[in-house]
């Protein structure tokens, strides 16, 4: 394969898969609506398509001109746009639609392709455009992956878990950095042995590439850090790349409740641990960045952006009441 057509493709995963593939000497096309800033303007072997992903025709009219060997879906968010992309695109060497994690349906440790059962989606779900239905959507998004697949189409999916690193507009890591830089005690809920898998960024454009080269129609194929970490050993990641110490304190249900703050306030955080087994995607070749490297190009970029996780803030004034507390016990 030579050519690829990457639907999205400046801002987050879509701006890291475009890079991956220029370095594997693909000729890329980026469809999009232009209303996001084009890294790429000026870069040698990019063109831009502009046209909306829900517009069909748009599509297939990309499709004529572009004539792509390999289609990468990163904004496929309703059931429909898969299934409309898997006929336009029907006849290429590989369509690959990024799915979700969320996907999963069961609570279990952990979460196997082949064996974990998904979301249901009802026609409602289907057309939804919130994100109590994200998971769902994207359950059905799979299934329709494989009913392509079973036509004879070329089309596969990639379920990451909670995607991080540089340029990731969500800003649900930053918010941790930002603490991790600016004070020397960060409160985290719980024990800090809470875990929720991340991929790194540059690890996801990577799997989609490989699963377009080396994949099986059909299948759909888990994407996250081969080794996972702790909220608490984010934390000590994230402050080792800022070559800075910090106090870790944990705080339970009532110290929390003491400032009338809960567990799930702090993002991140996740009761349940969300594991998903990535051995199938390795066994196609493909293996994740080392965590101190990842985390170094994470909090490197962070800086010299002007993100700060703010949204996701429960208030350092809160948060000191919580010290507090746990400083009296």
């Amino acid at each position: 394969m030579d050519t690829a057509l990457v639907v999205g493709g400046t801002r987050f995963i879509g701006r890291h898969l475009v890079s991956d593939l220029l370095d594997h000497d693909y000729d890329v096309t980026i469809f999009n609506r232009g209303n996001h800033d084009n890294p790429f303007e000026e870069t040698e072997g990019v063109s831009h398509y502009e046209g909306d992903r829900s517009n069909e025709s748009a599509l297939e009219q990309a499709r004529r001109e572009v004539e792509p060997d390999a289609v990468f879906d990163c904004v496929a968010y309703k059931p429909r746009e898969v299934r409309a992309a898997t006929e336009i695109f029907s006849d290429v060497d590989a369509y690959v639609y990024i799915s979700s994690g969320d996907a999963y349906g069961n609570e279990e440790i952990p979460k196997r392709e082949d064996e974990t059962e998904l979301r249901p989606c009802t026609m409602e779900q289907a057309t939804d455009d919130s994100g109590d239905t994200y998971g769902n959507r994207k359950a059905e998004g799979d299934r329709a992956i494989r009913a392509a697949a079973d036509r004879g189409v070329n089309a596969y999916s990639v379920r990451p878990c909670i995607v991080y690193g540089p340029y990731d507009y969500t800003e649900r890591l930053d918010y941790w950095i930002s603490r991790v830089a600016d004070y020397d005690r960060v409160v985290v809920p719980g024990d800090g042995d809470n875990v929720w898998h991340r991929a790194y960024v540059e690890d996801v454009a990577s799997a989609l590439r490989v699963v377009a080269e080396e994949g099986t129609p059909g299948e759909s194929y888990n994407v996250g850090d081969r080794r996972i970490v702790t909220i608490d050993e984010m934390l000590e990641l994230v402050a080792e790349a800022l070559d800075t110490d910090i106090e870790i304190v944990h705080a339970g249900e009532r110290e929390l409740a003491a400032a009338d703050l809960s567990p799930d306030d702090f993002v991140l955080y996740r009761d349940y641990p969300h594991v998903l087994d990535t051995d199938k995607l390795a066994n196609l070749g493909w293996d994740s960045t080392p965590l101190s490297e990842a985390m170094e190009a994470t909090v490197e970029e962070h800086l010299a952006s002007d993100r700060d996780g703010r949204e996701y803030d429960p208030g350092r004034e809160t948060e000191e009441r919580v010290l507090g507390v746990l400083d009296t016990l």
